[in-house]
């Protein structure tokens, strides 16, 4: 099967992109369309920071094209404040808000750690052994579920596919052997993260696919990315795509999200990247 390359944005309701990216006066339900028309990709973050309701995952479903995918930004609620702990009940949450909703439009499912979280072998592999690894077990898994999602869950799936997990890290202790042998063991990307420098951006193929982040490479979530640069991006991505890149040279799909969208780059960087790869 060929690899293919998805390439988008993290997040799309921005109110600085109204005027530069969306067309002036055009309504706001139909930016998440507009974008979808010009990419074919897109990270969903609303997650990260609250539990969505089903009917959302089912409008985002049904206003994006047939061939569409989305990542979805699993809560902060897992990674940052039970810090990966004790999630059974919260992970069960997560699945139950509607992201089987999205059916074959459901990509990987992006775990982001905060910068304060160290490499912790027992913890991490204890976490990574919850993830469900199909929709039918993300279905079995909801039945975990707290009061958190009564009278508003989505516990099923139309058919069996596989769900990929990424795994984004900010601390240092990550940059490891150890930690990147247990995320390849668990079949967990470590994700690419450019951050201007900030925080360690690992190249480590983990996974049967590659998750890469642009949050600007000169200034946090602001910077554009120049020709060059763009330039030399595509060529890591056409190397992931057709294993020139990978340890064991077996091709990957690659998805990768742009996140410097202060100053409404982030569209038009992905739309660039995507025409190189084409």
């Amino acid at each position: 099967m060929t690899a293919t390359p998805h390439v988008g944005i993290s997040g799309w309701r921005y109110a600085p992109w109204r005027g530069v990216f969306y067309p002036p006066g055009l309504a706001q339900r139909l930016e998440l369309a507009f974008a979808a028309e010009r990419l074919n990709s897109i990270e969903i973050n609303g997650s990260f920071y609250s539990l969505q309701r089903p009917s959302s995952f089912e409008r985002w479903r049904d206003e994006t094209p047939g061939d569409f995918v989305f990542s979805v930004k699993g809560g902060r609620f897992i990674t940052h404040m039970l810090a990966l702990r004790n999630a059974r009940a919260a992970l069960a949450n997560f699945f139950a808000s509607g992201v089987l909703a999205l059916g074959p439009k459901l990509g990987p499912v992006l775990w982001q750690l905060p910068e304060r979280s160290r490499f912790d072998a027992e913890l991490m592999d204890e976490f990574l052994s919850l993830l469900p690894r199909s929709t039918s077990e993300a279905v079995a898994l909801t039945e975990f579920h707290d009061a958190r999602v009564d009278g508003r869950m989505f516990a099923s799936t139309d058919a069996e596919r596989p769900i990929r997990h990424a795994l984004e890290v900010r601390h240092p202790s990550f940059v490891t052997d150890e930690a990147v042998d247990l995320l390849r063991s668990r079949d967990v990307a470590l994700v690419v993260a450019d951050t201007a420098g900030r925080w360690p951006m690992v190249r480590s193929v983990t996974s049967d696919f590659v998750y890469v982040r642009l949050h600007g490479d000169k200034e946090l979530y602001s910077s554009g990315y120049t020709d060059e640069a763009l330039d030399s991006w595509a060529a890591e991505v056409r190397g992931w795509l057709d294993g020139s890149g990978c340890p064991d040279g077996v091709g990957r799909d690659v998805f990768v999200y742009f996140d410097n969208d202060i100053k409404v780059r982030a569209p038009f960087d992905a739309m660039h990247l995507m025409d190189r790869l084409r």
